[in-house]
Protein backbone atom coordinates (compact mmCIF):
# COMPACT_ATOMS: atom_id res chain seq x y z
CA UNK A 1 0.00 0.00 0.00
CA UNK A 2 1.44 3.34 -1.06
CA UNK A 3 1.57 5.96 1.65
CA UNK A 4 1.47 9.51 0.35
CA UNK A 5 2.94 10.83 3.60
CA UNK A 6 6.01 8.60 3.65
CA UNK A 7 9.42 10.06 2.88
CA UNK A 8 11.33 8.94 -0.17
CA UNK A 9 13.76 6.03 0.25
CA UNK A 10 16.75 8.41 0.34
CA UNK A 11 15.07 10.66 2.89
CA UNK A 12 14.22 7.70 5.11
CA UNK A 13 17.77 6.39 4.86
CA UNK A 14 19.10 9.78 5.98
CA UNK A 15 16.84 9.81 9.05
CA UNK A 16 17.86 6.31 10.08
CA UNK A 17 21.51 7.01 9.36
CA UNK A 18 21.41 9.97 11.77
CA UNK A 19 19.77 7.78 14.43
CA UNK A 20 22.13 4.84 14.14
CA UNK A 21 25.35 6.86 13.76
CA UNK A 22 24.62 9.27 16.64
CA UNK A 23 27.24 8.94 19.36
CA UNK A 24 27.88 10.36 22.80
CA UNK A 25 31.12 12.21 22.02
CA UNK A 26 33.70 12.76 24.75
CA UNK A 27 37.25 12.93 23.46
CA UNK A 28 37.19 13.72 19.74
CA UNK A 29 36.27 17.41 19.75
CA UNK A 30 38.12 19.81 17.45
CA UNK A 31 38.64 23.49 18.36
CA UNK A 32 36.92 24.69 15.16
CA UNK A 33 34.15 27.22 15.74
CA UNK A 34 30.57 26.20 15.00
CA UNK A 35 29.00 28.77 12.63
CA UNK A 36 25.98 30.57 14.01
CA UNK A 37 23.79 29.39 11.13
CA UNK A 38 24.55 25.76 11.99
CA UNK A 39 23.94 26.37 15.68
CA UNK A 40 20.67 28.12 14.83
CA UNK A 41 19.50 25.12 12.80
CA UNK A 42 20.09 22.58 15.56
CA UNK A 43 18.50 24.85 18.16
CA UNK A 44 15.49 25.22 15.88
CA UNK A 45 15.28 21.44 15.67
CA UNK A 46 15.33 21.24 19.47
CA UNK A 47 12.63 23.93 19.74
CA UNK A 48 10.35 21.86 17.49
CA UNK A 49 10.35 18.85 19.78
CA UNK A 50 7.00 17.58 21.05
CA UNK A 51 5.96 18.96 24.43
CA UNK A 52 3.12 18.11 26.79
CA UNK A 53 0.27 20.60 26.45
CA UNK A 54 2.48 22.47 23.94
CA UNK A 55 4.06 24.13 26.98
CA UNK A 56 7.56 24.25 25.40
CA UNK A 57 9.23 24.23 28.82
CA UNK A 58 12.81 24.48 27.60
CA UNK A 59 15.45 27.19 27.55
CA UNK A 60 18.87 26.95 25.92
CA UNK A 61 21.77 28.31 27.97
CA UNK A 62 24.90 28.62 25.82
CA UNK A 63 28.28 28.43 27.60
CA UNK A 64 31.33 29.64 25.69
CA UNK A 65 33.43 31.53 28.24
CA UNK A 66 36.51 29.51 29.35
CA UNK A 67 36.16 30.53 32.99
CA UNK A 68 32.57 29.26 33.16
CA UNK A 69 33.59 26.01 31.48
CA UNK A 70 36.40 25.64 34.00
CA UNK A 71 33.95 26.02 36.89
CA UNK A 72 31.61 23.44 35.37
CA UNK A 73 34.52 21.08 34.78
CA UNK A 74 35.48 21.42 38.43
CA UNK A 75 31.97 20.33 39.42
CA UNK A 76 32.25 17.34 37.11
CA UNK A 77 35.65 16.32 38.49
CA UNK A 78 34.36 16.32 42.05
CA UNK A 79 31.23 14.34 41.17
CA UNK A 80 33.26 11.93 39.02
CA UNK A 81 35.50 11.07 41.98
CA UNK A 82 32.45 10.53 44.16
CA UNK A 83 30.77 8.36 41.51
CA UNK A 84 33.79 6.07 41.16
CA UNK A 85 33.35 4.92 44.76
CA UNK A 86 29.77 3.85 44.02
CA UNK A 87 30.85 1.08 41.65
CA UNK A 88 32.00 -2.37 42.65
CA UNK A 89 35.77 -2.58 43.02
CA UNK A 90 36.20 -4.69 39.88
CA UNK A 91 34.59 -1.94 37.78
CA UNK A 92 35.97 1.08 39.62
CA UNK A 93 39.26 1.35 37.75
CA UNK A 94 37.55 0.82 34.40
CA UNK A 95 35.18 3.65 35.29
CA UNK A 96 38.05 5.98 36.20
CA UNK A 97 39.74 5.32 32.83
CA UNK A 98 36.65 6.23 30.83
CA UNK A 99 36.53 9.67 29.22
CA UNK A 100 33.07 10.91 30.20
CA UNK A 101 33.06 14.56 29.15
CA UNK A 102 34.47 17.13 26.76
CA UNK A 103 33.62 20.27 28.69
CA UNK A 104 36.91 22.10 28.12
CA UNK A 105 37.59 20.77 24.62
CA UNK A 106 34.21 21.43 22.98
CA UNK A 107 33.81 24.98 21.62
CA UNK A 108 30.19 25.09 22.76
CA UNK A 109 28.60 23.88 25.98
CA UNK A 110 24.81 24.00 26.13
CA UNK A 111 22.49 23.46 29.07
CA UNK A 112 18.92 22.56 28.10
CA UNK A 113 16.54 23.28 30.96
CA UNK A 114 12.91 22.79 31.99
CA UNK A 115 10.73 25.55 33.40
CA UNK A 116 8.02 23.50 35.10
CA UNK A 117 5.81 26.56 35.74
CA UNK A 118 5.79 27.91 32.19
CA UNK A 119 2.14 27.15 31.42
CA UNK A 120 0.74 27.45 34.91
CA UNK A 121 -0.21 24.75 37.41
CA UNK A 122 -2.60 22.80 35.15
CA UNK A 123 -1.24 21.58 31.81
CA UNK A 124 -3.01 19.38 29.28
CA UNK A 125 -1.43 15.93 29.49
CA UNK A 126 0.39 16.62 32.76
CA UNK A 127 -2.64 16.38 35.04
CA UNK A 128 -1.80 12.85 36.16
CA UNK A 129 1.82 12.26 35.15
CA UNK A 130 3.59 15.29 36.57
CA UNK A 131 6.96 14.50 34.99
CA UNK A 132 5.73 14.85 31.40
CA UNK A 133 7.27 18.34 31.19
CA UNK A 134 10.68 16.86 32.05
CA UNK A 135 10.23 14.21 29.37
CA UNK A 136 9.33 16.96 26.89
CA UNK A 137 12.66 18.69 27.47
CA UNK A 138 14.43 15.37 26.92
CA UNK A 139 12.70 15.20 23.52
CA UNK A 140 14.29 18.57 22.72
CA UNK A 141 17.69 17.08 23.60
CA UNK A 142 17.17 14.17 21.20
CA UNK A 143 15.96 16.45 18.39
CA UNK A 144 19.07 18.59 18.77
CA UNK A 145 21.34 15.54 18.94
CA UNK A 146 20.04 14.00 15.71
CA UNK A 147 20.12 17.32 13.88
CA UNK A 148 23.68 17.89 15.10
CA UNK A 149 24.74 14.48 13.78
CA UNK A 150 23.26 15.36 10.39
CA UNK A 151 25.35 18.58 10.47
CA UNK A 152 28.52 16.61 11.26
CA UNK A 153 28.64 17.85 14.85
CA UNK A 154 29.40 15.70 17.86
CA UNK A 155 27.38 15.99 21.06
CA UNK A 156 28.25 14.66 24.51
CA UNK A 157 25.77 14.58 27.40
CA UNK A 158 27.42 15.17 30.78
CA UNK A 159 25.23 14.09 33.71
CA UNK A 160 27.80 13.63 36.49
CA UNK A 161 27.12 16.80 38.47
CA UNK A 162 25.69 17.91 41.77
CA UNK A 163 22.58 19.59 40.39
CA UNK A 164 22.29 22.54 42.85
CA UNK A 165 25.99 23.28 42.36
CA UNK A 166 25.52 23.38 38.58
CA UNK A 167 22.53 25.69 38.97
CA UNK A 168 24.64 28.02 41.13
CA UNK A 169 27.57 28.15 38.69
CA UNK A 170 25.20 28.95 35.81
CA UNK A 171 23.22 31.53 37.80
CA UNK A 172 20.10 29.44 37.36
CA UNK A 173 17.04 29.89 39.60
CA UNK A 174 16.42 26.92 41.89
CA UNK A 175 13.07 26.17 40.26
CA UNK A 176 14.59 25.78 36.78
CA UNK A 177 15.66 22.17 36.21
CA UNK A 178 18.88 21.54 34.25
CA UNK A 179 17.92 18.60 32.03
CA UNK A 180 21.05 18.12 29.94
CA UNK A 181 24.51 19.67 29.93
CA UNK A 182 25.81 19.10 26.40
CA UNK A 183 29.25 19.49 24.82
CA UNK A 184 28.98 20.36 21.12
CA UNK A 185 31.52 20.73 18.33
CA UNK A 186 33.09 19.30 15.22
CA UNK A 187 35.00 16.07 15.77
CA UNK A 188 37.99 14.20 14.41
CA UNK A 189 35.86 11.07 13.97
CA UNK A 190 32.78 9.21 15.14
CA UNK A 191 33.11 5.72 16.57
CA UNK A 192 31.36 2.85 14.80
CA UNK A 193 29.76 1.78 18.07
CA UNK A 194 29.07 3.53 21.38
CA UNK A 195 32.27 3.82 23.41
CA UNK A 196 30.83 2.03 26.43
CA UNK A 197 29.85 -0.89 24.22
CA UNK A 198 33.31 -0.97 22.64
CA UNK A 199 34.96 -0.77 26.07
CA UNK A 200 33.00 -3.81 27.21
CA UNK A 201 31.08 -1.89 29.89
CA UNK A 202 27.71 -3.18 28.62
CA UNK A 203 26.49 -4.82 25.39
CA UNK A 204 23.57 -3.64 23.27
CA UNK A 205 20.51 -5.67 24.20
CA UNK A 206 18.72 -7.56 21.39
CA UNK A 207 15.52 -5.69 20.47
CA UNK A 208 13.60 -8.95 20.01
CA UNK A 209 14.12 -9.73 23.70
CA UNK A 210 12.60 -6.41 24.77
CA UNK A 211 9.21 -6.75 23.03
CA UNK A 212 6.22 -7.97 25.06
CA UNK A 213 2.62 -8.55 23.96
CA UNK A 214 -0.47 -7.23 25.76
CA UNK A 215 0.93 -7.93 29.25
CA UNK A 216 4.27 -7.16 30.87
CA UNK A 217 6.71 -9.99 30.39
CA UNK A 218 4.48 -11.90 27.97
CA UNK A 219 6.34 -13.22 24.97
CA UNK A 220 4.78 -14.09 21.65
CA UNK A 221 1.97 -16.58 22.28
CA UNK A 222 -0.39 -15.74 19.44
CA UNK A 223 1.57 -16.36 16.30
CA UNK A 224 3.34 -13.03 16.09
CA UNK A 225 6.70 -14.60 15.29
CA UNK A 226 6.72 -12.54 12.09
CA UNK A 227 7.53 -9.36 14.04
CA UNK A 228 10.48 -10.97 15.82
CA UNK A 229 11.77 -12.26 12.51
CA UNK A 230 11.19 -8.86 10.87
CA UNK A 231 13.24 -7.15 13.60
CA UNK A 232 16.17 -9.40 12.74
CA UNK A 233 15.64 -8.90 9.00
CA UNK A 234 15.56 -5.12 9.36
CA UNK A 235 18.73 -5.13 11.45
CA UNK A 236 20.57 -7.22 8.85
CA UNK A 237 19.33 -5.02 6.00
CA UNK A 238 20.40 -1.80 7.71
CA UNK A 239 23.81 -3.28 8.49
CA UNK A 240 24.21 -4.41 4.87
CA UNK A 241 23.40 -0.88 3.69
CA UNK A 242 25.98 0.52 6.09
CA UNK A 243 23.33 2.49 8.00
CA UNK A 244 23.36 0.57 11.29
CA UNK A 245 26.49 -0.64 13.13
CA UNK A 246 27.26 -4.34 13.22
Amino acid sequence: MENQYAFSADERAAVYHSIFSRRDVRGQFLPDAVPDEVLARILMAAHHAPSVGFMQPWNFLLVREPQVKAQVHGLFAQAHDEAALMFAEEKRETYRRLKLEGILEAPINLCITCDRSRSGPVVIGRTHIKTMDLYSSVCAVQNLWLAARAEGLGVGWVSIFDQPALQAVLGMPAEIVPIAYLCIGYVSHFYDKPELETAGWLPRLPLADLIYYDQWGQADTQGRESLTQEVRTVQTALQTQGIAPR
